[in-house]
């Protein structure tokens, strides 16, 4: 029973989803969760209040007063008295309402009184899925520290195939466990990380590029946003997009692009983590026109890029901490070393070629940790999200207070 002791209030809003939403509160109850449920009006057409008052045990909630009785519910006690407010289904009327702080029902004024974390699993239909304003809506409340759990792809009530199908409820228990299980030690801290490779364009066909896929990246922007990091990831085109929607995305092309964003958001970031594969070169000056197939041969006219990690490392404060990415074929540790002191890191992550399983494109890896003051730790060859979980307890455990 991993969910027992917890209070969940659970918010039901008007969609088909609805029905959903009596197989969700018999596994949070299963896991040990005291539920009570709060149902918006439109919810009421879709599932009653009597079979979730069955499932969690407690009065449903979906009015102010009771009119017969006089009997107040009091949203301010709902909102302290829970651990996770959790909204599934969460309707793009509803969303907009929180959004922008309409407060016309019970569910709505919870919302605003609640002092824990709240989370919230869409379900509308593809095409208002995707609408701008719904869009726009889910970054409103993603910068107020809400936790979105992206809509899945499925047949839809309106008999169209795509995004919108509200989350498993089976999905959502893990998603519910996995937040009271995280150790939550990066809550509130800033996380700055690059990822992925850049593009530095010969011509507007051509680029010079590099093999990697972005996935150790993803799988550290993840593992920070399930800390409770506010992440805020700068990607490189065509690299693989973390699974969780709360972190922030900046994709770019160059290395140039790659250090203006990063430069941008690095002054209010706790931790900066420079996993990007950066291009070294770029030519000198891109052909307008595509260059045509001319002789045996073609000289390059390269130009050396910005050292993102160099040139942030001399802006860092004393409470910042860097953390950087190394990959060598050669005296590898000699030169990650080289590089943890010459780019001013804490610590840093060195990638080796040689090690079946580690290397680009893979789903497992294995890495050294070398940090500023001396320690060092080596890893098996692991699935990458076990690498990135190894790389978060290195940086708990370095000498500046996170």
């Amino acid at each position: 029973m991993q969910l027992r002791g917890k209070r969940i209030l659970l918010g039901i809003t008007g969609s088909i989803a609805a029905y959903k939403s009596a197989s969700l509160t018999r596994l949070l109850f299963k896991e040990g969760a005291e539920v009570q449920v709060i149902m918006s009006t439109s919810a009421l057409d879709f599932i009653t209040p009597l079979t979730m008052a069955t499932l969690s045990k407690h009065p449903v909630h979906h009015e102010f007063y009771d009119p017969k009785s006089g009997v107040w519910t009091n949203h301010v006690d709902l909102g302290l008295w829970a651990d996770l407010f959790l909204i599934a289904p969460i309707s793009a009327n509803t969303l907009a309402k929180l959004a922008n702080g309409i407060c016309d029902n019970l569910m709505a004024a919870t919302y605003l009184s609640a002092r824990c974390p709240v989370m919230v699993a869409p379900a509308m239909d593809l095409d208002m899925y995707q609408h701008p304003s719904v869009r726009k809506n889910l970054e409103t409340i993603l910068s107020f520290g809400n936790l979105i759990l992206d809509a899945e792809e499925g047949e839809l009530a309106s008999g169209l195939s795509g995004q919108g199908r509200m989350m498993e409820p089976e999905n959502i228990l893990e998603h519910v466990i996995s937040h009271f299980s995280k150790s939550q030690a990066f809550k509130g801290k800033k996380v700055l990380l690059t990822s992925g490779p850049t593009q530095e364009a010969l011509d507007p066909v051509r680029f010079i590029s590099n093999h990697s896929s972005g996935k150790m990246g993803a799988a550290l922007a993840d593992a920070f946003a399930e800390e409770g990091a506010e992440v805020y990831l700068v990607l490189g085109l065509g690299a693989k997009k973390p699974k969780n929607p709360n972190i922030r995305i900046y994709p770019v092309r160059s290395a140039k692009d790659m250090h203006q964003a990063a430069a941008e958001i690095h002054p209010k970031m706790d931790i900066s983590v420079f996993a990007a594969a950066v291009a070294d070169y770029a030519p000198r000056n891109a052909a307008v026109e595509k260059i045509k197939k001319e002789g045996e041969g073609m000289t390059l006219d390269l130009v050396k890029n910005v050292d993102i990690a160099l040139s942030l490392g001399k802006e860092k404060l004393p409470h910042q901490i860097h953390v950087g990415f190394a990959l060598e074929t050669e005296n590898e540790e000699f030169h990650a070393k080289s590089k943890l002191e010459k780019k001013n890191f804490d610590l840093i992550v060195l990638n080796s070629m040689k090690d079946t399983g580690a290397g680009f494109q893979l789903d497992t890896n294995k890495v050294s940790l070398f940090f500023a003051d001396g320690r060092s730790v080596v890893s098996e060859v692991l699935p990458k999200k076990q690498i990135a979980e190894m790389i978060l307890d290195g940086i708990k455990n370095l000498p500046i207070k996170i």
